[in-house]
């Protein structure tokens, strides 16, 4: 029997480095390839810059010849064909910011009225949804057709900066749509990986900017109830504002648990939603899996 002891625990530990070594593996792996991708990012933006910047040349060139050309024209003729090379300057700076800005998730195509723009959104490296908006480059500027959702604030982001700064608006646009697809992402991921150790149903708005829900942990042999809400006044981030973890029941805290309840409101304020649960387990402090019957 010892030596079957000797033997099995021989084995274990063999198991146990190579389970160590695999790790690092991966590890020096994924470093490599995160460098790898940083270097051709970096490559990919000092191309596109000087592309815009070529074509920002090329813009101002052709307007200074315009003007050149029409100095003595008409008056009415000169504002005319004026209004004509503001439109074709607005298509020319389109065109540059989709190109300049395609690795950020925009992108577009011309049409026989403006451009579409597409924006793709994204969460710890996990494509999400797309959004278009179709515009009307003329003056002023339109938008024709989008499918961006009713609860962002896309009226309000056209009157501010539709008209002055194109570039702004869609990066502001994408801020809202991205954060908005995060918020979103992680409260799926609480649903489908720790949808047993919930206890009653995630309860989230359209916007998912206010979350509340009820979990069980269960550490040294005992279990307690905790109560989170979790809200996020900044629309453009992924991460609450403000949390708030309360104890569902009616006897007093003991200090252990005091500092637990504590340091669950700093995780949620620090970490996206799902790597929080996950991280429990890491510690050791074991969600209470009587709740999964």
């Amino acid at each position: 029997c010892e030596i079957a002891f000797l033997l099995s625990s021989g084995v274990l530990a063999h198991l146990e480095r190579l389970e160590m070594q695999t790790k690092r593996s991966c590890k020096n792996l994924e470093d490599l390839q995160r460098e790898t991708v940083e270097s051709a990012l970096g490559t990919k933006i000092h191309q596109l810059r000087g592309l815009r910047d070529r074509l920002r040349a090329e813009v101002k060139h052709r307007q200074a010849r315009v003007k050149a050309s029409t100095a003595s024209v008409e008056p009415d003729q000169t504002l005319e064909v004026d209004e004509q090379e503001a439109v074709e300057g607005k298509q020319e700076n389109m065109k540059a910011i989709l190109q300049a800005y395609r690795f950020t998730g925009l992108s577009g195509k011309l049409t026989s009225r403006g451009v579409c723009v597409c924006i793709s959104t994204a969460f710890e490296g996990n494509l999400l949804d797309s959004y278009f908006v179709d515009l009307i480059i003329q003056k002023p500027l339109r938008i024709h057709h989008h499918s961006i959702p009713v609860f962002i604030p896309l009226e309000e982001l056209s009157a501010k900066y539709l008209q002055t700064d194109i570039q702004h608006f869609l990066f502001c646009l994408c801020e809202y749509l991205n954060a908005y697809a995060g918020r979103k992402y992680q409260a799926d991921q609480l649903q489908s990986d720790f949808a047993g150790f919930l206890a009653g149903p995630l309860r989230r708005n359209s916007l998912c900017n206010l979350l509340s829900f009820t979990y069980k942990v269960e550490a040294d042999g005992q279990s307690f109830p905790f109560c989170a809400r979790l809200l996020y006044k900044d629309l453009t981030t992924t991460l609450p504002t403000d949390v708030t973890i309360t104890y569902q029941g009616t006897d007093a805290l003991s200090t252990l648990w005091e500092e637990q309840r504590a340091s669950h409101e700093n995780l949620f304020l620090t970490k996206p939603l799902h790597q929080v649960f996950t991280s429990f387990t890491r510690k050791g402090e074991k969600l209470d899996m009587s709740l999964v019957s």
